[in-house]
């Protein structure tokens, strides 16, 4: 397993640079989304397949960034319910920290029944927020309850790489070596070498990406929505 985690590095630095300020163009506001599962042999191979084609976004001295996300939930687990079930519209609540820039997001995101997706966020000082104030009154504008009447359910970690094609149509984040923690019952779990990809493009131009996905064998998990996020 270190041998690949260390081929994968390796190509990553062979990858041209892009900050988020160069990224911050790329819109894809009338996008596909499609997602992606495969195993870290076979992100070593897409990487490989990238060179010459795609960035990688660098950012605090890295091309691999650190996640940390608590999914917040009612004692019925409303939101997973409502995603397990494919429910829409539905919503999620969250604490997103990047744990490089050690900044802390809470998020709320809205998914409608026509496939859009949007997400609204404000920065809190870290993952254990108050629920009351100012918490408290963002959350309820956009679900209509209170953070009070939620807990913390499930803490995930995550490595993300994140590409960006020469065009600046299509964005590509990878997430492997994910970790969660179940909040309410204290048990872990990890999903190995498993390697999650998420496909977001402009459904309208050529996706460079996809015949690389097809020549290593990358199985679609899903596709579908027009999404901001």
């Amino acid at each position: 397993m270190m041998e690949i985690d260390a081929r994968i590095n390796e190509l990553l630095q062979q990858l041209e640079p892009i900050t988020l300020e160069q990224m911050s163009c790329i819109r894809l506001m009338n996008r596909t989304d499609t997602k992606f599962v495969t195993c870290k042999e076979n992100l070593a191979r897409l990487l490989e397949l990238a060179q010459g084609k795609y960035y990688a976004q660098y950012n605090n001295d890295s091309k691999i960034a650190d996640y940390m996300t608590t999914y917040w939930d009612t004692d019925g687990h409303r939101f997973f319910l409502e995603h397990h079930n494919g429910r829409a519209p539905r919503q999620k609540v969250r604490v997103r920290t990047y744990m490089d820039s050690n900044q802390s997001f809470l998020e709320v995101k809205t998914k409608n029944n026509h496939g859009r997706t949007k997400k609204k966020r404000m920065e809190v000082p870290s993952q254990e927020i108050d629920c009351q104030g100012a918490n408290g009154a963002f959350v309820e504008g956009l679900v209509h309850q209170g953070l009070t009447e939620m807990h913390p359910t499930v803490r995930n970690r995550f490595h993300r790489i994140t590409l960006v094609n020469y065009g600046k149509t299509e964005r590509l984040t990878i997430d492997y070596d994910v970790r969660f923690h179940n909040m309410e019952t204290g048990n872990d779990a990890e999903t190995g070498p498993l390697v999650i990809i998420e496909l977001k493009r402009d459904g309208n131009v050529y996706s460079p990406v996809l015949e690389i996905l097809r020549t290593v064998r990358c199985a679609s998990s899903h596709q579908g929505s027009v999404s901001i996020a």
